[in-house]
């Protein structure tokens, strides 16, 4: 099982404010911010973000939110895209993922891969 997940950006101030507002959506707020980290959850901190000095490139990572239904998903992914993200995937099911995956997908301010998802009824 997964303590927690953490991902380094380039600009720490453009990356919160991109989760500060997708994380909401979902139920999910700043908990902890310490400068050159910040740390998101509902009561504890479980996905970070953090920009250190001298960090190299970053490679894509994936990061899969849990979405309480589909009509959240969809919320999600436009407050992303008004954010300005990319959009790899707009909200649909994926059958090929399991029956009942629903999903988007965009590009988050550094270039990851980052999805809200739900199991829907088929």
């Amino acid at each position: 099982m997964i303590s927690h997940l953490g991902i380094n950006c380039s600009d720490l101030e453009l990356s919160g404010a991109f989760y500060d507002r997708t994380l909401a959506v979902l139920g999910h707020r700043r908990l902890l911010d310490h400068g050159v980290a910040i740390g998101y959850g509902t009561t504890a901190p479980a996905f970070w973000i953090g920009s250190f000095e001298g960090m190299g490139p970053n490679r894509e990572v994936h990061v899969a939110f849990d979405a309480p239904d589909a009509s959240t998903v969809d919320a999600w992914f436009a407050e992303a895209v008004a954010c300005g993200a990319e959009v790899l995937h707009e909200p649909r099911l994926w059958p090929e993922y399991h029956e009942g995956y629903y999903g988007a997908f965009v590009r988050d301010p550094d270039g990851n891969n980052v999805e809200a998802c739900c199991s829907v009824a088929t």
